[in-house]
C-alpha cells in the first residue's frame, strides 16, 4: 500500500477534499502511485491527515467518477491504468450500450403546449436589470451589428468562466458564438472541409441534430457504438483525418462518463490519425455528485479538441447561446472566413449575459440550480422507482435536466408522450420504449402529484 502524506493548507479556500483529490491526481498522472497500487482506507488517510472520513469519501469518489481509481468490494481502492489505450480500470468492461432502435430524430420533436414552468428556475429581476444597463448605459452600441464571432465583452466573460470552472485556458480570439449548437456545427462543417476532412465519427446512439447537419453537409459518418466508459474508442476510424463529435462528461442517453485513461487514449488517437475531437461539453455545470467531470479540453496536448458549449440548459430557452473554443489555427481560419457570416444572436442579449456574468449573478445562478435541480431529480427518480418501478426504469441520473425513462408499456411512443403533454409535462421519445423526461422546470413540491397523475394515466386502459 502506498503512503499518502497530503499537506493540507488551512489558510487556503480550496475545500480540504479537493486539496486530497489534486494531490492523489497529481500522483497518479506524474507516476509516484502506479497502476495496481493500493490506496489507504478511508479510515486511515482521514486518520493520518487529521480530517473526517467524509472528506476523504468525496475525495474518492470524484477520483473514481473520472476514472483515476478503481474500487474492489471487500478490498479497497486502486490506481487504474489511465495511459492505456485500451482504457482498462479495475473490473470495468466495455459492455455495450444497445439502443440502436432509438430514433433520436423523433426524440427531438417536441409538441408546442403549455408545459408548466417552476419561476425558481431563474431570476428574471437580475438579468432585467443587466438587460437595462446596457440599454441606459451602452444604448449606442445597439445601433451597429454585431460581430461574427460574437460581442468580445462575452467572449472574455466566457474564457474567465471556462477557466475557473471547467480548466479550459483559452483566448477571446478562440471563441465563436452561434444561435445553437446546430449553427456551430455548422461553422465548424465549412472549416473542416476548407481544411480536407470529410469524415465525422458519431456516437451510436448520438444527438441527432449534430449528424443531421454533417449528413446535410455531404459528410460520411461514422456511427460508433458506446459503452458504460463512453464512445467505443477502438471503433474509431484510423488512417483518415476525421472529426470525432463526443460527450465524454455526460453520454446523452446513457449517462456514461469518460475515465481520464479511455481520454487519454481518445486524445492520442487524434494526434496520432491528424484528427479532431469535437467535445460537447453540454450540461456541464449541472453534475449533482461531486464536482464537475473535467474538461477534454483542459487536459494535455488537446490541441485538436474543439470545445462546444451552451447556455440553453442554465439560463432559459429564449436564449439561444451558443459558443465553441476552437484551437488557434481553426480561429484563425475562422476569422479569415467570419466576413461571409453575419451574427445571428441577438447584441442585446449577449452583452446582457456579460454583465450577467461580470456580476457573479451566472455563477450564483449555476450554485442555486445545481440544488434545486438535485432535489427535483432525487424527488423524481424516488417516485418512478416507488410507485412504478413495475414498468418504468430510470437511467441517467446524476446531471443534466432530464432522466431517460424506459417505459414498458402496450401503448406506443406518441400515446405515452401525448398523456404527458396534457398534463403539462415535457416528454420526448421514440417508437420504442425510451423517452427523455424534462424535469427540471417542474415545481419541486408538485412533483410527486403530477407523476402520480402520470402514471394512473399510463397504467390505465393496457
Amino acid at each position: 500500500m502506498k503512503a499518502l502524506l497530503p499537506v493540507l493548507d488551512k489558510s487556503r479556500k480550496k475545500p480540504y477534499y479537493q486539496q486530497i483529490y489534486d494531490y492523489i491526481k497529481n500522483a497518479i498522472l506524474n507516476g509516484d502511485i502506479r497502476e495496481g497500487e493500493r490506496l489507504p482506507s478511508l479510515r486511515a488517510l482521514a486518520s493520518s491527515a487529521g480530517i473526517s472520513v467524509t472528506t476523504v469519501e468525496q475525495c474518492y469518489n470524484q477520483l473514481l467518477v473520472e476514472g483515476y481509481i478503481y474500487s474492489r468490494a471487500q478490498s479497497g481502492y486502486y490506481v487504474s491504468n489511465v495511459f492505456s489505450h485500451s482504457g482498462s480500470s479495475g473490473d470495468t468492461g466495455d459492455s455495450m450500450i444497445s439502443m440502436q432502435a432509438f430514433s433520436a430524430d423523433e426524440a427531438m420533436r417536441v409538441a408546442p403546449s403549455p408545459y408548466i414552468y417552476d419561476p425558481d428556475c431563474f431570476d428574471f429581476n437580475k438579468w432585467k436589470r443587466c438587460m437595462n444597463k446596457v440599454i441606459t448605459e451602452h444604448s449606442q452600441t445597439l445601433f451597429f451589428e454585431g460581430d461574427p464571432q460574437g460581442e468580445y465583452v462575452l467572449r472574455t466573460e466566457i474564457a474567465k468562466y471556462l477557466y475557473m470552472s471547467r480548466g479550459v485556458a483559452c483566448t477571446p480570439e478562440q471563441i465563436i458564438i452561434g444561435a445553437g449548437t446546430q449553427q456551430i456545427t455548422n461553422h465548424i462543417s465549412t472549416m473542416l472541409r476548407r481544411m480536407g476532412i470529410e469524415n465525422v465519427a458519431m456516437e451510436n446512439p448520438g444527438y441527432a441534430p449534430v449528424r443531421s447537419v454533417f449528413r446535410d453537409r455531404g459528410f460520411a459518418i461514422t456511427p460508433v457504438d458506446v459503452s458504460d466508459t463512453g464512445l467505443i474508442i477502438e471503433k474509431l476510424p484510423t488512417n483518415i483525418r476525421t472529426a470525432a463529435y463526443v460527450t465524454p462528461s455526460n453520454h446523452l442517453f446513457t449517462g456514461a462518463v469518460m475515465p481520464i485513461g479511455r481520454r487519454f487514449a481518445l486524445i492520442n488517437w487524434a494526434m496520432e490519425n491528424d484528427s479532431y475531437i469535437i467535445e460537447d461539453d453540454y450540461d456541464s455545470e449541472l453534475r449533482y455528485f461531486g464536482r464537475p467531470v473535467p474538461a477534454l479540453k483542459s487536459m494535455k496536448n488537446s490541441h485538436n479538441v474543439i470545445y462546444l458549449g451552451s447556455f440553453s440548459s442554465t439560463l432559459f430557452a429564449a436564449v439561444r447561446i451558443s459558443y465553441m473554443v476552437l484551437p488557434e489555427e481553426m480561429a484563425a481560419l475562422f476569422s479569415s472566413m467570419a466576413e461571409d457570416y453575419s451574427q445571428t444572436c441577438s447584441k442585446l442579449e449577449q452583452l446582457t449575459l456579460a454583465i450577467f456574468m461580470e456580476t457573479g449573478s451566472y455563477q450564483t445562478h449555476i450554485k442555486k440550480l445545481r440544488k434545486l435541480y438535485s432535489q427535483k431529480l432525487s424527488a423524481v427518480t424516488d417516485f418512478f422507482t416507488r410507485e412504478a418501478a413495475d414498468f418504468i426504469q430510470v437511467r441517467n441520473t446524476s446531471s443534466g435536466i432530464n432522466v431517460l425513462l424506459d417505459v414498458r408499456s402496450d401503448k406506443d411512443a406518441g400515446t405515452l408522450r401525448e398523456e404527458a403533454r396534457r398534463l403539462g409535462l415535457q416528454l420526448t421519445g421514440s417508437e420504442n420504449s425510451f423517452m427523455f423526461f424534462y424535469y427540471n422546470q417542474l415545481p419541486l413540491e408538485d412533483i410527486p402529484h403530477l407523476l402520480s397523475q402520470l402514471i394512473a394515466a399510463w397504467r390505465a386502459d393496457e
